[in-house]
């Protein structure tokens, strides 16, 4: 039986590999500081450990395992990357992991290692046309992510692509762009646009309005989870090692992806734009390189993912109540 290790397996998309990875057959454990929050997670084992200790990655990492997925790490949506006062923590946190990480891998000898990267290590003067926006992978510099979470990505996948190098580990780098979909966080601030769109919608009055943070006008795609998965599973099982963008090429402003919240949703709901931290203008996923490597393109639409979403949103609504976050 093969073994996989997902680290951030309490996480949004870790879970979601989990269960992906146990359907294929695998043993597999997960490490994160937390379980999944939504559902028991399918890992046959579960660590429960903070990565940033290296004595819990030599603990996760005590056998041999086919393939590792590193997807811990202090992130969010713009309500947290972008308030400024996370960055210490988002840069200190997420660095400590992946040194430990490497470490650890490095000394069992491991061969193959996942890393997921972000779409915000791109530069933010490539994107200040929402309408246009650049970001094919050989974009990434000269370097100017808009974050601080962007630029430790950034750095993480120069480590990672350095130990491939000199120590002969074989790493796959992904750039994620706004991965969403069911149990992910929806209202403890780290949420991102589908799901914090979902909550206002869910928990509005028909006739009522919900606030969207800036004029609504910047841009973005989205990729359901389950596509997320099937494409770092392509990559993590291919010859090469990217970094490769992971996302769909379907760009939509907030605005519209409020209206399409709105009709999946049945109510009449006005939008409401107020100051608020938006990030870059426009960002959406170049897939050419994905395509050509992998001969694999996206095939769920947005709206097909919002279809799927809204619902379990709205039934958390309904059973937890809206707890006011602003995202």
């Amino acid at each position: 039986m093969k073994k996989a290790l997902v680290l951030g397996a309490g996480g949004f998309i870790g879970a979601h590999l989990v269960t992906r990875l146990k359907s294929e057959g695998f043993w597999v454990r997960g490490v994160d500081i937390k379980f999944p929050p939504y559902n028991e997670t399918n890992a046959d084992d579960f660590l429960i450990g903070d990565l940033r200790d290296p004595l819990t990655c030599s603990m996760a990492v005590d056998q041999n395992f086919d393939e590792v997925y590193q997807l811990a790490a202090d992130m969010g949506g713009a309500g947290f990357i972008f308030v400024g006062t996370n960055d210490y923590d988002i840069m200190h946190n997420s660095a400590q992991i992946n040194l430990n990480v490497i470490e650890a891998c490095r000394k069992r000898n491991l061969k193959r290692i996942f890393y997921s990267s972000s779409a915000c290590i791109y530069p933010e003067y490539n994107q200040l046309d929402p309408e246009n926006p650049e970001c094919s992978e050989e974009s990434a510099y000269p370097a100017a992510p808009d974050s601080e979470y962007g630029w430790e990505k950034l750095f993480s996948e120069r480590l990672y692509l350095t130990v491939a190098r000199n120590k002969g580990i074989d790493v796959r780098v992904a750039r994620y762009h706004n991965i969403f979909g069911p149990e992910g966080s929806w209202n403890n601030g780290r949420e991102k646009a589908p799901a914090a769109i979902c909550r206002k919608v869910a928990s509005a009055e028909s006739g009522g309005e919900i606030e969207i943070w800036g004029d609504g006008l910047q841009t973005r795609s989205f990729l359901y989870v389950d596509e997320c998965v099937e494409a770092t599973l392509r990559l993590m099982r291919s010859n090469f090692s990217g970094p490769v963008n992971i996302g769909s090429d379907e760009m939509i402003s907030i605005n519209d992806l409020a209206k399409m919240v709105i009709n999946i949703s049945n109510k009449d709901i006005k939008i409401k734009n107020i100051p608020g931290p938006t990030g870059v203008r426009g960002r959406n996923s170049e897939n050419s390189l994905f395509e050509e490597k992998l001969g694999w393109r996206v095939s769920d639409s947005l709206e097909d993912g919002i279809h799927k979403t809204y619902p379990w949103i709205l039934k958390q609504v309904q059973e937890y109540g809206d707890f006011d976050k602003d995202v």
